[in-house]
């Protein structure tokens, strides 16, 4: 989580040097608030997970393993469409 806080701020700061469109913001933000919210709810997922399945099971393994690749898909999905945003401004 705090890495994405960090990554946000960084995204916050290039939008305002670049000087974003009002769209390009709503995306921006949709992206960074989705990002958040997801972690968060994988989080929740996590330790539901630990007080059900106190013990290493393996379908508690693997509901962690699905929570985290949906957040890994989420943020690789908003750095491609956040590249698409800022490299036609930069270069």
């Amino acid at each position: 989580m705090q890495l994405h806080v960090l990554a946000a701020f960084v995204v916050l700061a290039a939008g305002v040097w670049t000087g974003l469109s009002k769209s390009e913001w709503l995306i921006v933000l949709l992206l960074i608030g989705g990002m958040l919210a997801l972690e968060m709810m994988n989080s929740a997922i996590e330790r539901v997970v630990d007080l059900a399945s106190p013990d290493i099971h393996p379908l508690a393994k693997e509901a962690k393993d699905i929570a985290a690749g949906a957040v890994l898909v989420f943020a690789a999905a908003s750095a491609i469409i956040g590249l698409l945003i800022f490299i036609p401004k930069w270069f």
